[in-house]
């Protein structure tokens, strides 16, 4: 069974309010478990099934059930939630490929929310009310979890998110209800990166920007494109300069001389050394 999962709204910045629990947000991608009549399905939040991925997920619970968590997997070197080596999982086909990846990146589904059990439909329970009935059921294995939360006091639970470099924050209202949508009941607060780039060109179709990096032996190192968080004006100020400063282009892309520079908020960085999902922040005069 998929239920369209409730989505996030995005706060302006850490809070904390006795009206809400606060939850980690983990860096791995949203799953949904169901277990109907003794099958187990495992669902993406766009409803992509990824059954076949997570071999080592595919153990019963006592009953029939329906959850909502994320699942992710950890760097061995280092501990932290990786998020490239989660999309590692997802994007692996062959079974052999699979089995392999089972064994380096093992997964963990964390869940977060209970929305059916046992033949019951729980989602007009409060949140607080089906995080106690989830609280209450025993886990198949070692490779599921519940995420821990706290009541109220989201800036200092945002403080220890930012101290480990973990993804940020999750606040949900203790009496919402669940609903298939995007609700301001539940709003997440991203524990930003911030960096400095040099935009070297731009796309010629959909806006993007390309942007680099200095090294320190003074030679530039793409960083991959930021599209997002660019208002009108920046727009338009970016262009009127810009034409002065090409030197060339290509099918997709026009490049520019490394003057203009900007600040981005970025997610982290990924292996590669490129930004992970970056947002324009402003200019750097």
């Amino acid at each position: 069974m998929f239920i369209s999962p409730m989505l996030l709204e995005t706060a302006s910045g850490p809070f904390s309010h006795n009206d809400y629990i606060f939850e980690p947000k983990i860096d791995g991608h949203r799953l949904l478990f169901s277990q109907e009549d003794g099958r187990i399905q495992l669902y993406t939040r766009h409803e992509t099934c990824c059954t076949r991925q997570y071999p080592e997920l595919l153990k019963p619970f006592e009953h029939d059930i329906l959850l909502d968590g994320e699942v992710a997997c950890t760097d061995p070197q280092t501990g932290l939630v990786d998020f490239e080596n989660v999309m590692t999982r997802f994007q692996a086909k062959k079974e052999q490929r699979i089995r392999q990846l089972m064994d380096i990146s093992p997964v963990t589904y964390v869940a977060f929310d209970i929305l059916r059990y046992n033949g019951q439909d729980l989602r007009e329970l409060p949140l607080l009310m089906r995080k106690e009935i989830l609280a209450g059921i025993s886990m198949p294995n070692r490779h599921f979890g519940i995420i821990p939360f706290v009541e109220g006091a989201g800036e200092a639970l945002f403080g220890q998110m930012r101290a480990q470099e973990l993804e940020g924050m999750v606040g949900k209202l203790q009496g919402s209800r669940y609903e298939s949508r995007r609700s301001p009941a539940w709003q997440k607060v991203i524990n930003w990166t911030y960096a400095e780039v040099f935009i070297t060109g731009y796309q010629k179709e959909e806006f993007g920007w390309l942007t680099s990096v200095m090294t320190e032996n003074g030679h530039l190192r793409p960083t991959g494109i930021v599209e997002l968080g660019v208002p009108p004006k920046a727009k338009r100020a970016f262009y009127g300069v810009s034409q002065q400063l090409v030197t060339g282009e290509d099918k997709n892309f026009v490049h520019l001389k490394p003057r203009i520079r900007a600040k981005v908020k970025t997610r982290n960085w990924t292996k590669a050394g490129m930004l992970r999902s970056p947002a324009f922040v402003e200019f750097v005069i």
